[in-house]
């Protein structure tokens, strides 16, 4: 199955079809940008899942364009070789084709996205072929869609049963007939996964989805340990970030509290006699106040 977007983001088509798999990570800031740029990483993302891991909402839902803007022109800032996806936040796209298509062209235009995501298929092929006609490359996302997840308890995986498997494949069929460049599948059992895989022509990124897909993404703050609560069983993390950021401050403010902290060279002098001319300065002011 061929999709009119399949070449619009080059490099992920390049090492989809050597059969190179696509590594794509998360950020939302300057500082993991640069991380994420400089461990190699071939794309990124900036998810609505800034909602609930930097803004500290409930669900990715609660997040508006204009903040999640403002995220992702830090991350441009730190990412410049790779490419730039940006989220297209819960109703700022369903609308219509109009809405999607100026929602898109602010990712671009105010942000510098090499690409934008959204989240399902029916309706959503139309918002894709929209925006892909204004010559933006679309990214879309079958499996688990959480801007559709009203609470906590909705996070669970899709596609367990034949007839909603059988929906999950016919959107990823869709949505590539519709003309984007690449998939992300999320929470689907590793089948599925590898069935989707198969037959569409663009790189598939799977988050849950097995290891048969062009590539895995996850989310920063999972992967480095930096949240809290509960964990997805497809995150593996390979660090206990929060763990060791609170034990730093912690200890950073004993050390403050016993007055270990700043030591002398940790504090800036001045010479000698300067400091002599100012007591002296400071003297005289005094003398004339009394």
């Amino acid at each position: 199955m061929r999709s009119v977007g399949a070449a619009a983001l080059p490099s992920l088509a390049a090492l989809s079809a050597a059969g190179k798999p696509i590594v794509m990570l998360t950020a939302y800031d300057y500082p993991s940008g640069r991380v994420a740029e400089e461990a190699g990483v071939d794309v990124v993302l900036v998810g609505d899942s800034a909602a609930m891991t930097v803004l500290g909402y409930d669900t990715t839902r609660a997040i508006s364009v204009d903040e999640l803007l403002v995220l992702t022109r830090a991350v441009r800032r730190a990412v410049t070789t790779i490419p730039l996806v940006g989220d297209l936040p819960f109703g700022s796209y369903e609308e219509s084709d109009e809405r999607a298509v100026s929602t898109a062209r602010r990712f671009v235009d105010e942000a510098g996205c090499d690409a934008v995501k959204l989240e399902g298929a029916g309706p959503m092929a139309s918002r894709v072929r929209a925006i892909v006609s204004a010559g933006i490359p679309v990214i879309g996302h079958v499996g688990l869609l959480p801007q559709s997840v009203l609470s906590a308890d909705g996070y669970r995986a899709r596609g367990r049963d034949t007839e909603q498997a059988l929906a999950i494949i016919a959107e990823a069929e869709d949505l590539v007939r519709a003309g984007c460049a690449a998939l992300v599948v999320e929470a689907v059992p590793s089948e599925i996964g590898e069935l989707i895989s198969a037959r569409v022509d663009v790189p598939v990124i799977g988050i849950g989805a097995g290891s048969a897909t062009s590539g895995q993404v996850l989310v920063y703050h999972d992967l480095l340990g930096l949240g809290e609560g509960h964990v997805p069983r497809f995150v593996r993390r390979y660090a206990d970030g929060r763990a060791t950021l609170v034990d730093a401050v912690r200890r950073w403010a004993a050390d403050v509290r016993s007055g270990a902290f700043p030591s002398k060279d940790e504090g800036y002098g001045m010479p000698a006699d300067a400091l002599a001319a100012v007591r002296k300065s400071l003297a005289k002011t005094v003398n004339r106040d009394s």
